[in-house]
């Protein structure tokens, strides 16, 4: 009985789905395991092998902890709305919902063509109702919330009122304008307009005007990480900056909480520092420069963590977007500054932070220094950003790196206030330097002389000890139609939320939308919304996936996002797997969802995701064929246009060559039969050819003039018969064309060759470049399995004999190396183990069902398909599934003997398995006796027998 992969794997997944194998209740009577992968979005272009590496990892662990007794929840969905639908939709004229719906279709086809362990029973998509009721609904709390700072939570607004009406603003000062104070008496005196302009200034998810980066092509809003080079990265569309009307959620008051979080949470050091980074906290001061020649409210306004350098200012930069640009440019600067803005305006946050190029432009004005009343000339870079500080910064060019090279290239005078510890030659960020030309700070050690410096500034009334975050508040509107419609009318310009009996607000079916005028989301053309006063805006892909892990605990609830009994008993997510592209952004909204939903009271824990690893990259090994560009004679330009020529790899090499030209020269006769073509000049072009039509380095001729029309009639150049590939190890990747469909390999070797290879490359957590040469030797490795059970011509060959201790011996050594490498999550050494435990048994011919039976239960987190069937087939009630993972006895990995390499005079001629307490008469006894050590002795006696205990034995002749 041979191994029939094709009709095992199907029968199994039929099976399990007509048994709700993996459908999962909520048993509080037994220990739960949350299992996550990371939101995906079900691309038009289907899986391609790169995007299971994370999803087997996952399948892996989630079907081994189930062994192991536990309840695991391990579901999938999809992130259904955002822009990528929609433009794929635009694309191919068809509406997002049928799109979206044909992807997913063919997603979940993919997946179970691998056969994962998904409780299916518990999936959504973002764009149903039924889910986005409760983001509406979310949503509608953080509105209706604020950040009491006091006791760092979340609380109802209508306690916020209520302290207004008693006390006013004095013991909450207002996160969203500072400059706002009132009394009870003011409170109570404000009409309903100006008490929710307050109120808006204070809720968690709010309404501002922030200038953003506007696509007018694709008619939305775009993150900075979207613009690349001032156009979309989505199509390469014009982007420009654009005032509007945008709502934020209030992250940055969960600041200090999302750091403090990192410290009880499992996630790589580098992930925490990306984390650390992206919300940056910084300590330092804010300072208040009047400028020269200005209305005394004209105030330059920076932030700087170095006060103690303050007398090394020579030249200030405020960003291109900051409104004092307008107001203190002079009329003879003005035609500069507007060219300059303009060459901004086209260029993506990312971008400005990354260009080594050093720009800017002087606007003419100056501000005054604090203390020695020094002008200092104002200056605006877009190399300072309008979301970090104040969007202004007083540069330093002796201290600090940037503001160095800008006042090189500007040939700006620098001011040295640390002595030799600035060389001229590039600024040194020192702290230990003894400040000179420093005023009241001279002969003070740097660090020593921040806080006399800010003291100063406060005494002065014209500074601050500040702490400041480089994160901002984040966006949460965009202009487009395929997203969450907010559940918030506009009237008269207030924001008044919709009751919750409402929800779900609907997103209305339109054929064909485009953008509404002055920027406003496609919903502003459909008459019957805008009747109803209703945002147009939605809300952002992330709106979604920033609590989904919380509704797979209690899906079908139609009274709650989740209900409280559910997320006390599921708790955190125990293992979440994805790629780093969304570890930041994503995780943070996230972490503060999850953070505010705490605090209101709904969930029992702050943080969704206990332990986080980050899968690698599994790259594309591109393939090259070298198409020949020839001019000359004998009309062999047209020739080889219309029958392409291509050379070989190995002779591509050699392009310079003499004799290069001599081949092609020869060839290029015999193709055309004209022997009166001369060439001239010779150019390769290299071109990406499709992998799947690349055996290894060579190239299949047929399948590459059938691949694309234009190459029906080529012709090549080949070395020994052979036409051979160039090759390069490049992103995985439609357009480079070394993509491999996992449905390919699925059918040709099956899902449990594909599972256990993916994690065969190597560690999950790191690239490597993909090369299917190597799934035969794991396809080989799962036959000679199967041979352990049945042979193909003898038929069962499995018995129910008792074991030996050898093979009790192997049989927990391979539970041992495999149950340990995938607890840590080693799944590349976990398939290591499996393998050498079944090469062991086939060496020693072991068909025990005993034995037989521990290696399939350990294998079935890797190969879940021939592990059922075997299990079945040794006549097991039930599923693998369920059967208890093997508890290894320690007594047989105690080690009694070991192979001893045994010398002749210092070279190795043979091993001999020898009990570790032997004595020394023992050894020689057992040693004399071997038949190779007689050979070599060739009937002379040992002058000595050297035994090193645990190491060699050596007989001197």
């Amino acid at each position: 009985m041979e191994y029939n992969f094709s009709d095992i794997e199907k029968k199994w997944q039929q099976r399990w789905t007509a048994d709700g194998s993996y459908t999962v209740t909520n048993d509080p009577s037994r220990p739960k395991f949350y299992v996550l992968d990371m939101f995906p979005y079900p691309s038009g272009a289907g899986l391609h092998v790169g995007h299971p590496l994370g999803y087997i990892a996952s399948d892996i662990y989630a079907r081994y902890k189930r062994l192991k007794g536990f309840n695991v929840l391990h579901p999938m969905g999809y992130d259904a709305f955002g822009l990528p639908a929609e433009q794929y939709a635009i694309d191919r004229g068809i509406h997002p919902a049928i799109s979206t719906d044909d992807n997913i279709g063919n997603f979940r086809r993919q997946l179970d063509n691998i056969g994962f362990c998904y409780d299916w029973s518990r999936s959504f998509r973002t764009s149903d109702p039924g889910y986005y009721k409760w983001t509406q609904w979310i949503f509608l709390q953080l509105f209706n919330s604020w950040y009491d700072r006091k006791t760092a939570r979340a609380r109802p607004l209508p306690e916020l009122q209520e302290h207004f009406a008693k006390e006013g603003n004095t013991a909450h000062t207002c996160p969203g304008d500072p400059a706002i104070h009132f009394d009870a008496a003011a409170w109570k005196g404000f009409d309903h307009r100006r008490r929710e302009e307050i109120l808006m200034n204070y809720r968690l998810a709010y309404c501002g005007y922030g200038e953003v980066n506007w696509c007018e092509a694709l008619g939305t809003v775009l993150a900075n990480d979207e613009v690349i080079g001032g156009v979309s990265e989505r199509g390469g569309h014009p982007v420009i900056k654009k005032r509007l009307r945008q709502w934020y959620l209030r992250i940055t008051d969960y600041a200090d909480r999302l750091l403090e979080g990192l410290e009880t949470v499992d996630y790589s050091d580098a992930m925490k520092e990306m984390q650390s980074n992206w919300i940056g906290k910084s300590f330092g001061a804010e300072i208040d420069f009047a400028l020269y020649k200005a209305p005394p409210d004209f105030k330059l306004r920076v932030y700087t963590t170095r006060p103690d350098t303050i007398f090394g200012v020579d030249f200030m930069v405020i960003a291109p977007e900051h409104e004092l640009v307008e107001k203190v440019t002079t009329a003879e600067q003005r035609p500069a500054i507007e060219e300059y803005l303009a060459y901004v305006r086209s260029r993506s946050e990312r971008e400005r932070m990354a260009e080594k190029k050093i720009t800017g432009c002087f606007t003419g004005a100056y501000a005054i220094h604090p203390f020695n009343g020094l002008h200092i000339p104002v200056w605006t870079s877009e190399y300072v950003l309008a979301g970090y500080g104040t969007g202004a910064i007083m540069a330093v060019p002796c201290g600090d790196e940037r503001d160095f090279r800008f006042a090189q290239y500007f040939q700006l005078p620098i001011t040295n206030i640390i002595g030799d510890y600035y060389n001229g030659l590039e600024a040194n960020p020192t702290k230990d330097a003894i400040l000179q030309n420093s005023d009241f700070l001279d002969g003070l050690v740097m660090k020593d002389a921040i806080l006399i410096a800010i003291r100063r500034l406060e005494e002065k009334g014209i500074g601050i000890r500040k702490v400041n975050y480089r994160m901002r508040d984040a966006a949460f509107s965009r202009q487009r139609y395929w997203g969450e419609p907010f559940p918030i009318t506009w009237r008269n310009g207030i924001a008044t939320p919709l009751d919750e009996k409402e929800l779900p607000l609907e997103l209305p079916y339109i054929e064909k939308y485009g953008p509404g005028p002055e920027g406003e989301g496609p919903l502003a053309n459909v008459a019957a919304w805008t009747a109803r006063h209703l945002e147009t805006n939605t809300m952002p892909g992330y709106a979604g996936s920033s609590w989904y892990f919380l509704r797979y605990m209690d899906p079908h609830n139609e009274d709650a996002f989740c209900g409280r009994a559910a997320s006390d008993y599921w708790g955190q997510v125990d293992l979440y797997i994805g790629g780093t592209e969304h570890a930041v952004g994503h995780l943070l909204y996230s972490r503060m969802w999850t953070k505010f939903l705490h605090d209101r009271g709904w969930i029992g824990h702050d943080e969704p995701y206990k332990r986080l690893v980050n899968q690698g990259m599994i790259q594309g090994s591109s393939r090259f064929v070298y198409r020949l560009e020839l001019r000359g004679t004998g009309d062999i330009e047209e020739l080889s246009r219309k029958t392409p020529v291509f050379v070989s790899a190995g002779l591509a090499v050699i392009a310079t060559n003499p004799q290069f030209h001599e081949i092609v020269s020869l060839n290029i006769r015999n193709f055309f039969n004209n022997n009166d073509i001369q060439i001239e000049l010779i150019t390769l072009s290299q071109l990406h050819v499709d992998v799947n039509i690349v055996d290894g380095m060579e190239l299949d001729l047929e399948a590459f003039r059938t691949w694309r029309a234009e190459y029906s009639n080529a012709q090549f150049i080949l070395e020994e018969g052979k036409y051979i590939c160039g090759m390069e190890v490049e992103k995985m990747s439609k357009r480079l064309y070394n993509t491999v469909n996992p449905d390919v390999l699925v059918n040709k070797y099956g899902a449990d060759t594909f599972r256990m290879y993916e994690m065969f490359l190597g560690p999950v957590e790191q690239s490597k470049p993909w090369d299917t040469k190597g799934i035969e030797g794991v396809h080989r490795f799962l036959r000679k399995f199967w041979r352990l059970f049945y042979d193909e011509t003898k038929g069962k060959v499995w018995t129910t004999e008792k074991a030996s201790d050898q093979e009790w011996k192997c049989i927990y050594r391979t539970i041992k190396k495999a149950e340990d490498a995938t607890e840590r999550f080693s799944f590349n050494t976990g398939v290591s183990a499996l393998m050498i435990g079944v090469n062991e048994l086939t060496d020693g011919k072991c068909h025990k069902k005993e034995i037989l039976e521990k290696l399939v239960i350990i294998l079935t987190p890797y190969a879940p398909h021939v592990a059922e069937e075997l299990w079945s087939l040794l006549g097991n009630k039930g599923s693998v599934l369920d059967a208890p993972y093997p508890k290894v006895e320690e007594k047989y990995l105690i080690e009694s003997a070991k192979n001893y390499p045994i010398a002749i005079n210092g070279k190795t001629r043979t091993e001999l398995n020898i009990a570790l307490d032997a004595t020394q008469e023992q050894v020689e006894e057992i040693v004399l006796a071997d038949e190779t050590v007689k050979k070599w002795l060739d009937g002379h006696s040992p002058k000595k027998i050297v035994y090193v205990k645990n190491r060699m034995i050596n007989v001197v002749v």
